[in-house]
């Protein structure tokens, strides 16, 4: 992890300033960084857009009742490609119309879903536990609990009998 941050804010930044510095001496100073206003600019414009048609698609799948795990996706990349633009910088601007663009950004979504869909699924459940608390505690016993098993296999090897209750969840107090 202090690996990928200092990567994040120490090799990235650098890298952008080699490369400024680059084209800045191959085509001047003042047309660089006209070229980088113009790209922030249109960076800008190109995500309000395209952060559009991600609410409208957003919207349009809770209005049919599904979930929209791919529009909520598509809208974490429009954001971030966004602030990409937004961002001085040439290799940053290439990476933001990465996850502006449509067909980009479909590729990168199933990138991503395959490499940490686990761990969303996993941390959703864990999430959720904690959130909602116990809906049901089950306490083995009940009716016939000091039977002793049969010494033989049978078919009803997998039911348990005990006795359930409903719990209501846990609700936090607002400070």
């Amino acid at each position: 992890m202090a690996l990928l941050l200092v990567f994040l804010f120490i090799v990235v930044p650098i890298v952008e300033l080699y490369v400024i510095i680059q084209i800045g001496q191959a085509i001047g100073v003042l047309p660089t960084i006209a070229l980088l206003i113009l790209d922030s600019v249109l960076g800008a414009a190109l995500m309000r857009s395209q952060g559009r048609a991600v609410w409208r698609r957003f919207n349009g799948a809770i209005a049919e009742g599904r979930v929209p795990g791919r529009e909520v996706m598509d809208g974490a990349l429009v954001i971030f490609g966004g602030a990409l633009l937004l961002t001085p910088g040439f290799l940053s601007d290439i990476l933001g119309l990465i996850l502006l663009l449509p067909p980009t950004r479909a590729v990168v979504r199933a990138v991503l879903l395959r490499r940490f869909a686990g761990r969303v699924v996993a941390g959703a459940a864990t999430g959720a536990q904690a959130r909602m608390g116990r809906m049901f505690t089950f306490e083995a016993g009940g009716p016939g609990a000091g039977r002793r098993r049969p010494a033989a296999p049978s078919d009803d090897d997998d039911v348990v009998e005990g006795t359930a209750s409903e719990v209501p969840p846990q609700r936090r107090e607002l400070p």
